[in-house]
Formats: C-alpha cells, sequence, structure tokens
C-alpha cells in the first residue's frame, strides 16, 4: 500500500519521516521507459515506410480500378493497349489489333504461332525466323481479297491461282 507523507505544519514537533521502503513509485520509469518508447517509434517509422512503398508500388504499376498500365480488364477479356514484352509464351484464343493499325510481332529469334486440337496437341504450326519462314500442318493456303484461293499445298498437288496450273506428282 502506499503511505502518504505528511510534513509537520506545528512548530517544535518533530515527526520523522517515514522510510523510503514504504514509497511506491506506479508507472514505467527508467530504461525500460526509453526501450518502450524507442520500440514505439521504431513501429511508427516502419508504418509510414511500408505506406510510403506501397503507395509508390501503385503507382509505378499503375494501378486503377480498370486494370494495371495499358492492360484493362473489359467485358470481352482483356485488353492491351500500347506496346508490351512477354517474357513468356503467350496463349490466347485471338489476338485483334485496332482497326486502324496492323497487329506488329516482333522477336529477336523468331514467332511462332501453334494451333492446337482439343487434346492440346499441335495439329498447325507457323514459324517466321530471320532467314525462312516454315509450315507444319495438313494444308498452307493464301486467299485473295475476295476469299479465292490463290496458293494451295497439301501432301498431294500445289495448286497456284484458280486452277490454273496444277502440278501433282
Amino acid at each position: 500500500m502506499v503511505r502518504e507523507q505528511y510534513t509537520t505544519t506545528t512548530p517544535g514537533t518533530s515527526l520523522e519521516r517515514p522510510k523510503n521502503e514504504y514509497i511506491y513509485k506506479i508507472g514505467i520509469y527508467g530504461w525500460r521507459k526509453r526501450c518502450l518508447y524507442l520500440f514505439v517509434l521504431l513501429l511508427l517509422i516502419i508504418l509510414v515506410v511500408n505506406f510510403s512503398l506501397t503507395i509508390w508500388i501503385l503507382k509505378v504499376m499503375w494501378f486503377s480500378p480498370t486494370g494495371m498500365g495499358h492492360l484493362r480488364v473489359t467485358k470481352e477479356g482483356l485488353r492491351l493497349e500500347g506496346e508490351s514484352e512477354f517474357l513468356f509464351p503467350l496463349y490466347a484464343k485471338e489476338i485483334h489489333s485496332r482497326v486502324d493499325s496492323s497487329l506488329l510481332l516482333q522477336s529477336t529469334h523468331n514467332v511462332t504461332v501453334n494451333a492446337r486440337n482439343s487434346n492440346g496437341e499441335v495439329t498447325g504450326r507457323l514459324n517466321v525466323g530471320p532467314k525462312m519462314v516454315e509450315f507444319h500442318g495438313q494444308q498452307f493456303q493464301i486467299n485473295s481479297k475476295d476469299g479465292k484461293p490463290l496458293f494451295t499445298v497439301d501432301e498431294n498437288e500445289v495448286v497456284i491461282g484458280t486452277d490454273k496450273l496444277r502440278v501433282t506428282g
């Protein structure tokens, strides 16, 4: 228990002061208090640095409610506007360019387009390299603007033009 201390009010009365063993200090004092303040200050600094880094990452990556950077999420799927670099293979059902510009694919080695069946097996492959264009498949056909075949190749024959020249054998 805490003992109260009184000072003498009447002259000539001598009362002894109570001994310090019965006086208790309430609270945190000394090195414990300094360590607690240092710990709270350290936590506050870590909180501010984490919040700043999170804001910086969101700003650099151009996060928004509709997507990230040039990549937008729409009802039809993903829309990528501008130039982009893919480090790994890109798998897509459809790739379209804008109406007023062409679709440009660039690579330092080659560009390969694979067609797969429902089992995931490759049924056709178009490989555009730096020195040649290669196609693997059952039939290769080049059509005119009207949709008429101009050049057709399969295992049995090569047709050039609209049935004007046919090479077999």
